[in-house]
């Protein structure tokens, strides 16, 4: 009685019904037909193995054939590397008959089949799917977890990856964030099974650091306003300004992706899980050592860098600019800066003023007053290149003109002219 209970639950195939005879397969009983349908499931075992096709024995009259395009989702793989002789494998009916006679099946649509089954289970359950990477697409990856996943550039990683090749043939952990069966759309995510495993890490991260704190990071991404700093768990980020001393157009001048930094914590926002950091504070102020070398009144070496309307700013160190005033520019006076001096001139300036609290040099070409207190009087140059001392006014005749000046070979006209524009002056 048991054993006719067991026989009837037993799960009847092929072989069942059909022996082989002679090299041939016929029924066992001529009365029992047996019918496929497309899209049904039939099971077999590989007998044949060719570069275009692979026969399988389903116990039917005839082999099922499979081309090589239905054995697998990779594209223009092998048959040699997919499936090997005496394989016991499931295929999908395709077609009952071709033009002739033979049963046309696909081993990868009954893959498919059972893996959407099994990709659904874990979509809605929230767990980890896994694959090899068998395409590199426009926009990301492709991974077999029995059906063509789809793993967007933006998710495979944490941050930007810039080399998708380097990923193929490498088997990942993902989930599945898209699932659409009209489209037999799959997406993934690998970036949510890396924050996921990392969540402890950068809590833990979040709990211990202190403001103040210097710690060291690798640099993982670059933006226009700033660097991200991996700190082995949780991404924190040098703001441009903080990057460096010296005036910064892009961080790029600065740091470069893989590099190794040390920095300093500013601050540690727990709520939001954001980490500032700067740069610059775990390197020397280049212009605090200026205000430490250098005193007022000396005169310090530098190179002009720029003109404005109001002076000239001067590099006196690496990073560091002093100002001179258009007024600190010469004796006279000056319209604007380049009359006297042009950029990238290398000058010898005094320091006039040191503002440590706001970080300002400022810097004049004239002499010290007492330089100019000692200075000999004005020299004019005759016409045989030697300079004589210009007579005072008091020596002068009533013609305005001096005993000196008449052999000094001048014309007469230049001295009337400047008699007049004393007279006038009067």
């Amino acid at each position: 009685m048991t054993d006719t209970t067991t026989n009837a639950a037993r799960e009847l195939t092929m072989r069942d019904f059909f022996r082989e005879e002679n090299g041939e397969v016929i029924p066992i009983d001529d009365s029992v037909l047996i019918d496929f349908k497309d899209g049904d499931i039939v099971e077999g075992d590989v007998v044949r193995i060719d570069k275009e096709e692979v026969l399988v024995d389903i116990g039917y009259k005839s082999e099922g054939l499979i081309p090589s395009n239905e054995l697998s989702i990779r594209k223009g793989a092998d048959p040699h590397d997919i499936v090997e002789l005496g394989q016991h494998i499931e295929a999908l009916v395709l077609q009952k008959e071709d033009q002739d006679g033979r049963l046309i099946l696909s081993a990868k649509r009954a893959a498919f089949e059972k893996a959407w089954n099994r990709v659904q289970e874990s979509y809605d359950e929230q767990r980890v799917v896994q694959g090899p990477v068998i395409e590199v697409v426009k926009g990301g990856l492709i991974i077999d977890i029995g059906l063509r996943g789809f793993l967007p550039a933006s998710l495979v990683d944490i941050r930007r990856v810039r080399n998708l090749e380097a990923f193929l043939g490498e088997k990942l952990e993902c989930k599945v964030i898209e699932l659409n069966r009209s489209r037999n759309n799959v997406v993934l995510s690998r970036r949510a099974v890396l924050e996921e495993e990392r969540k402890e890490e950068r809590d833990r991260i979040l709990t211990s650091l202190e403001e103040g704190e210097v710690v060291e990071g690798t640099v993982s991404n670059l933006v226009d306003f700033g660097a991200f700093v991996d700190l082995e768990g949780i991404d924190g980020l040098i703001h441009i300004s903080e990057l460096s001393w010296n005036h910064v157009d892009h961080p790029s001048e600065v740091v470069e992706v893989g590099e190794k930094v040390t920095v300093k914590v500013l601050e540690v926002d727990r709520e939001r899980e954001r980490i500032s950091l700067g740069l610059k504070q775990t390197r020397k102020d280049p212009w605090q050592e200026i205000v430490e070398r250098v005193s007022v009144g000396e005169q310090i070496p530098g190179r002009v860098t720029k003109l404005v309307s109001f002076g000239a700013f001067v590099e006196v160190a690496e990073g560091v600019e002093g100002l001179i005033h258009i007024s600190e520019l010469a004796e006279h006076h000056v319209e604007t800066p380049d009359e006297i001096i042009r950029s990238g001139d290398e000058v010898d300036a005094r320091i006039i003023d040191v503002d440590a609290r706001r970080r300002r040099l400022s810097l004049s070409l004239r002499p010290k007053r007492e330089d100019r207190e000692d200075k000999p009087p004005r020299r004019e140059r005759d016409d045989q290149g030697e300079r004589s001392e210009r007579p005072k006014r008091e020596d002068r005749g009533g013609s305005g003109r001096s005993s000196s000046s008449e052999g000094s070979g001048l014309r007469t006209g230049a001295f009337d002219a400047l008699r007049d524009l004393e007279l006038e002056e009067k």
